[in-house]
């Protein structure tokens, strides 16, 4: 092909490209309501409180204007969407405190929730995918992906945005941590750094089912588990080794570890 066809062909696919808001403004507007969410990660302090609702009323207009540049995607209108997404934004935000203290609880290393707010990559993951599921669970295409896989490439922790997190959720280190589509974790769950929770390999046309575990309330994961299998679900209170393999149920209360690394035992 010659180079002015390949130059006309290209200009053909962005002139016919939908249209959709930038990966680059998406995360600044991230960056911006995190800011005014949590002083602890803000670059300012506002002198009054006419100037922080200025600053959240000018985030309000920019999400609008991401949803209206891709309104013919969207499944209802974009300001509609805008003011469904900020009325459930005091539920999230008390959600990621309820994350917060439990880092601050399950990390001895963490001294305030200051410090877990500002610095741990599993709070800014968490974070960031709350506020993903909200636009997934109002239909929003796009934006939700754009949110969490911006901040898979930042800390390291793929969550993915459809799913179910309850409260008081804690990933301590969290570098290799992988969250499926169709997980749902209860509350006062606890994961380590490189848990997979997945889902076995299945058809194409499966796509829309559960293919993923379900952690009941106050499970602990240890490093390097795989859980796999949307029939999989892990029991409350149970604990579940590092390295452990599963892909079958088990009971609440369970032990699971590796004995000698050869045999997988349970313990009810």
């Amino acid at each position: 092909m010659e180079e002015n066809q390949f130059i006309d062909k290209l200009y053909s696919s962005h002139q016919n490209a939908q249209r959709i808001p930038s990966p680059s403004a998406v995360c600044n507007w991230l960056d911006g309501l995190l800011m005014v969410l949590f002083p602890e990660l803000a670059n300012l302090r506002y002198n009054s409180r006419r100037e922080l609702e200025q600053h959240y009323r000018q985030l309000k207009f920019e999400l609008f204007t991401l949803l209206e540049t891709m309104e013919d995607l969207l499944p209802a209108p974009a300001e509609e969407l805008e003011n469904s997404f900020l009325d459930q934004l005091p539920v999230v935000h008390q959600l990621l405190h309820t994350d917060a203290e439990a880092l601050l609880r399950g990390d001895p290393a963490a001294v305030s929730k200051t410090e877990v707010i500002r610095t741990y990559p599993g709070f800014k993951a968490t974070a960031v995918y709350r506020l993903a599921h909200e636009f997934h669970r109002l239909g929003v295409p796009l934006i939700p992906r754009i949110l969490t896989e911006h901040v898979h490439s930042i800390t390291g922790i793929d969550i993915h945005p459809g799913a179910r997190i309850g409260e008081s959720f804690c990933m301590d280190h969290g570098t290799g941590i992988v969250i499926g589509e169709t997980v749902e974790i209860g509350n006062d769950v606890k994961l380590y750094q490189g848990v997979t929770l997945g889902a076995l390999s299945v058809a194409k046309e499966m796509a829309k089912t559960k293919r993923h575990p379900t952690i009941e309330d106050r499970v602990v994961i240890y490093a390097g588990a795989t859980i796999l299998g949307g029939d999989t679900v892990i029991g409350h209170d149970s604990v579940i080794g590092g390295s452990v393999w599963l892909t079958k149920s088990v009971p609440p209360h369970s032990r699971i570890y590796y004995d000698g690394y050869v045999r997988q035992k349970v313990e009810v």
